[in-house]
């Protein structure tokens, strides 16, 4: 089965407690952004990564506005299930921008990234990264792997979400990055079942295919 949840920020409780303890042998586990167990190389970390990556499911996250981006790209990069991961540990996996994967019969397009909300307050290299929002060059790649599959996907999995739903959920927020611009694009062009994100702590359908995620954890429609 593939299951989906939102932020976890680094809290281990959450794999500790219903209903991730009952996740089984060959599930999947989708992350909408803000892992936040990559964060500074501690030696509790590495240990909890290690304690992470011998779970007996999968781990896949998109990073969010509160992951170690400089870290994050310091791991090699791989081929999983069709499309390009960077592996953590053992079995937790981080999704490479606009990847396309293939996990038991469904097809999931995963795009991370996102700004900050408190931007202006943050320092970088301590809580903040100029590469929190994809470039140019991610964007082109991401639509080039959609183009692979003809544009058509079962579930979209990403931090932020689109313009369009960003306004649904906060309508005095008129603030458009290019990731949010790009979404819009993905909404109009891409066949999908379900789109699910994590960026706004909150567990909320959107009809008829958005899902906003934080600690619910979902089994894909």
């Amino acid at each position: 089965m593939i299951y989906i949840t939102g932020d976890l920020h680094g809290d281990l409780e959450r794999f500790r407690a219903k209903p991730l303890s009952k996740l089984k042998k060959n599930d999947t586990l989708l992350v909408c952004g803000d892992f936040g167990f990559v964060w500074n190389h501690s030696s509790e970390e590495e240990k909890i990564l290690r304690w992470l990556g011998k779970r007996r499911y999968s781990i896949l996250f998109v990073e969010g506005t509160h992951d170690n981006l400089n870290l994050l790209e310091g791991y090699p990069v791989e081929e999983w299930n069709g499309g390009l991961v960077r592996r953590i540990s053992g079995n937790v996996m981080q999704a490479v921008r606009g990847s396309v994967y293939q996990i038991e019969s469904r097809r999931i397009f995963a795009m991370g990234g996102g700004e900050s909300p408190d931007l202006d307050t943050r320092v970088e290299g301590e809580s903040w990264w100029p590469q929190e929002m994809p470039t140019q060059q991610e964007f082109e790649q991401a639509r080039a792997n959609l183009t692979q599959c003809d544009w058509q996907v079962d579930c979209i999995i990403s931090h932020d979400c689109s313009g369009r739903i960003r306004s649904f959920i906060d309508m005095d927020d008129t603030h458009v990055t290019p990731l949010n611009a790009f979404f819009d694009e993905l909404e109009q062009n891409c066949r999908f079942q379900n789109w699910y994100f994590g960026c706004y702590h909150l567990d909320k359908k959107i009809p008829p295919r958005h899902h906003a995620l934080f600690r619910d954890v979902v089994a894909l429609e």
